[in-house]
């Protein structure tokens, strides 16, 4: 096993890489240009440029689907604001999807509060004086604060829109210091469903994020590669597949990167020279089942214990009121307490939604329309997920 392992890392170290800057094609690269989102960073710098006066920018609400550039774009901007005046322009960004920073009104505010220096305990203090200490390091020093909340929509249906009524009217108690807030949502609906006086205060500019075409994504992928291979060892079709491929799930640009680092990291393995169309088909099955799985492991404890309790029930074809006789069970073994059946219901439609679950309405007669809920997937990912939610989150 020592002389494989030794063979592996050697011919590793002595082979000519398929990569030149591997980081070029991830999410946590930060490019240079964006193309296709030139009209969507000027009307972004045009709203926050008054910051560079010392007056407060106008609240911005950002929506549009995943890999549409949102975040990359006011990341892009506000770096370039930053660079032209270092002081009197403060920028907060917070992915709300975080566990242990944006999952509760305490952790979020408590975060915020840590950013201005201020030593906030875990737990333990009243919410009221984590807002208390928070308004006060705000306003100790004179500057423009821009608050960039990311997947807001995540922590809203979490805790509410409480935290962002309170966020949104704090200028009136501020006399150094302004607050806007910029928030970014995949959900294009989300808006309809917060406090109108929020959503008045919030959206005071919104901005849409179109798809990109799979033209566009072709773009965007040479425009990378160029970065992020050596000559000539991507073969012709592959970023038109890749492109394509991205294109069919509205129009997704990280999901284009994700397959065309994907395959080229699966023609390292194999010792191929050169990225072939073959490599995207390999790497769009791994992305899609490392997709499935990863949504499982951020899914709430609730979420899983209802997927839990389809899979006790084998995922054959079983009723919602089923579904939910077991899940009263499992909350009992698993010290959860059990939320209503329709609540329930709405987990259901939404593990349906992520192509986890297919759940079909079927019609009972006199007796009305229920749901027959099957697992969607195929057994060896099923055993996976059974040991996720046993071994990571112990399940019984």
């Amino acid at each position: 096993m020592q002389t494989t392992l030794q063979s592996i890392f050697k011919n590793y170290t002595t082979k000519r890489s398929i990569f030149k800057n591997k980081k070029a094609i991830t999410i946590s690269y930060s490019p240079f240009e964006l193309p296709h989102r030139e009209k969507e960073i000027e009307t972004i710098a045009s709203i926050l440029a008054p910051s560079l006066r010392g007056e407060k920018p106008s609240n911005i609400f950002i929506y549009g689907k995943p890999g549409t550039g949102k975040t990359a774009v006011i990341s892009f901007v506000t770096k370039n604001l930053q660079e032209i005046k270092k002081d009197g322009i403060r920028v907060i960004y917070i992915n709300c999807k975080m566990r242990k920073i944006a999952d509760t009104e305490y952790r979020l505010i408590a975060h915020l509060a840590r950013e201005f220096g201020e030593n906030v305990p875990v737990t333990g203090l009243p919410t009221d004086h984590i807002y208390n200490l928070f308004f006060k390091a705000l306003d100790e020093k004179e500057e423009i604060v821009i608050l960039v909340l990311d997947e807001i929509d995540a922590i809203v249906s979490k805790i509410g829109d409480g935290f962002l009524y309170n966020l949104t009217r704090i200028n009136q108690e501020l006399k150094n210091s302004q607050l806007s807030i910029i928030g970014i949502s995949n959900n294009l609906s989300f808006t309809n469903n917060i406090d109108p006086r929020v959503k008045s205060s919030l959206s005071e500019e919104e901005i849409i994020f179109h798809p990109y075409n799979a033209v566009q994504l072709q773009n965007i992928l040479r425009s990378r590669s160029k970065i992020a291979f050596n000559d000539g060892v991507i073969e012709e079709g592959v970023i038109e597949k890749c492109a394509a491929l991205a294109a069919q799930e509205h129009g997704d640009a990280r999901r284009a990167l994700d397959l065309l680092r994907v395959a080229a990291e699966i023609a390292e393995r194999e010792n191929s020279e050169k990225v072939e169309e073959r490599h995207v088909d390999i790497a769009e099955s791994k992305i899609d089942n490392d997709r499935i799985l990863e949504a499982i492991r951020s899914q709430p404890r609730q979420s899983q214990a209802v997927l839990w309790s389809i899979l006790k029930l084998n995922g054959d074809g079983a009723y919602t009121g089923d579904v939910y006789d077991v899940y009263t069970k499992v909350c009992v073994e698993n010290g959860i307490k059990p939320l209503t059946q329709r609540r329930v219901s709405d987990l259901i439609s939404e593990l349906d939604l992520l192509g986890i679950i297919n759940a079909r309405v079927v019609s009972k007669g006199r007796y009305g329309r229920t749901r027959i809920i099957k697992m969607n997937l195929y057994d060896s990912l099923i055993n996976k997920i059974k040991d996720i939610l046993i071994t990571q989150y112990y399940f019984q």
